[in-house]
């Protein structure tokens, strides 16, 4: 996380704050200072997942102790290529397994490598709708968990039944329906393109 991740912040139901990070904790401590009624709930756009802010202090105060942008630097490098971002972790495999490895062209490093590629091309699109459809029951469970007709919403936004969904939730606080409609629609979009 750094302070240009995506967020979406709400005071209570209300949208306050939408953008990178660094504007919405500074929309968040604002509107904390104006007394907000709250709950105030920053969500990473992406994946609906809460973000820990602390607004405790100034303005300047809370931007300081968020991320940085730029991760700091390792002491010392070991052996690898740190040029290409390479980074060294430990692998446990069977020996035959390492046998195996050992007789492959470029050497195990490099099967390795083409093996992760390869998974990420072929699950990519099933990942990326799995991950779509966690970020809407996520952000639907906190934001409209007491909401009447919640568990009917969630049963039409898993049969994909676009018109029940929004029907069901057109009730709801404006801000998080229409949020809820974004992320919803990207869900099934990511559904369709996986097959």
């Amino acid at each position: 996380m750094s302070p240009t991740t995506s967020c979406i912040a709400f005071d209570g139901p209300q949208r306050i704050a939408q953008g990178a990070l660094a504007d919405v904790a500074r929309a968040a401590k604002q509107r904390l200072d104006a007394g907000a009624t709250g709950p105030l709930l920053v969500f990473d756009e992406r994946d609906s997942r809460p973000i820990e802010i602390d607004l405790r202090g100034s303005v300047d105060d809370v931007l300081a102790r968020l991320p940085s942008a730029t991760p700091a630097e390792p002491a010392s490098r070991g052996p690898g290529r740190p040029k290409l971002g390479v980074v060294p972790r430990e692998v446990t495999l069977l020996p035959r397994h390492w046998d195996w490895l050992g007789q492959q062209p470029g050497g195990a490093s490099a099967v390795l490598r083409r093996l992760v590629e390869h998974s990420i091309r072929q699950g990519g699109a099933k990942e990326r709708a799995r991950q779509a459809i966690e970020s809407v029951d996520r952000f639907m469970r906190v934001m409209a968990g007491d909401e009447p007709g919640y568990e009917e919403a969630s049963r039409a936004f898993y049969r994909g039944d676009r018109e029940r969904f929004g029907a069901l939730i057109a009730a709801w606080p404006a801000d998080v329906s229409a949020h809820l409609r974004q992320l919803a629609a990207i869900a099934w979009d990511e559904r369709e393109d996986a097959g």
